[in-house]
């Protein structure tokens, strides 16, 4: 529920910028945004996140291939 309150806040946010020809503050908003976004995944680990899954993946592939063959 509080996902849905935020996307209507900044909804209404945008909105009355737009509206009110705020260009400027909205384009600071959408740099910062795509800032925050990118600092996000690069501090993500997505390589390293679940390395068991990956090797598990592997196992069932060449599983799936031997009973194919």
């Amino acid at each position: 529920m509080n996902t849905v309150l935020w996307a209507l806040g900044l909804a209404a946010l945008v909105i009355t910028l737009i509206v009110l020809e705020k260009t400027a503050i909205l384009y600071i908003l959408c740099t910062l945004g795509v800032t925050v976004l990118l600092v996000i995944v690069a501090m993500s680990d997505l390589a390293h996140a679940d390395a068991t899954q990956e090797v598990q993946s592997a196992k069932d592939a060449a599983s799936v291939a031997n009973r194919v063959s």
